[in-house]
């Protein structure tokens, strides 16, 4: 199988140039010299006019059945090729679709995180208030107390910190998407 396959090759090779020199200035001019000679030969009486075209029509003959052979193998290799390429553009199409919704769920996932992230600071907003009162009301209390308030902000503080930090990376993920989707157009 190997070898049918090399020999393959080399006809497939073979024929590719043939046809590629068919379609060259250098063949144009090997035929019309040709097409001279022959013509001239019956005008110098080396060869008789009609052994001259029948010779003439027999080797042309052959010539196009053997060109017409070696532009359709041409032509077939160029439709697998076509075909080929075709498949590809398929499947960076359905690459292309895979990726969309992977943007679409990350898009998804955003908004999720940054109402998340919007109902924290709500929720620290109101922890911050709820220190504040609580200062305000217990202002003459024990200093114990007052230690316990400051941790409370600092837990409060480091939360805010986190969240920050929180944003900001969403931030970033969002404007990546924005270039993804950029770049996908």
């Amino acid at each position: 199988m190997k070898k049918y396959n090399e020999k393959t090759e080399i006809l497939e090779k073979i024929a590719d140039s043939i046809t590629s020199w068919i379609g060259s200035i250098q063949s144009l001019i090997v035929h019309t010299l040709l097409f001279l000679t022959s013509f001239l030969l019956p005008m110098v009486n080396l060869v008789s006019f009609d052994k001259m075209l029948l010779i003439l029509t027999t080797v042309l003959s052959l010539e196009a059945i053997y060109l017409a052979i070696f532009i359709q193998m041409s032509v077939n290799k160029s439709h697998e090729k076509i075909e080929d390429i075709q498949e590809d553009i398929e499947e960076i199409s359905e690459d292309i679709e895979d990726i969309q919704e992977d943007i679409e769920e990350i898009s998804e996932d955003i908004e999720e995180i940054s109402e998340d992230i919007e109902e924290i600071n709500e929720d620290i907003e109101d922890i911050q208030e709820d220190i504040e009162e609580i200062n305000e009301e217990e202002e003459e209390e024990h200093h114990i107390e007052r230690a316990k308030n400051v941790i409370l902000k600092s837990n409060v503080s480091s939360n805010k910190n986190e969240i920050k930090a929180l944003k900001d990376i969403i931030t970033q993920l969002q404007n990546e998407i924005d270039q993804l989707k950029k770049d996908e157009n």
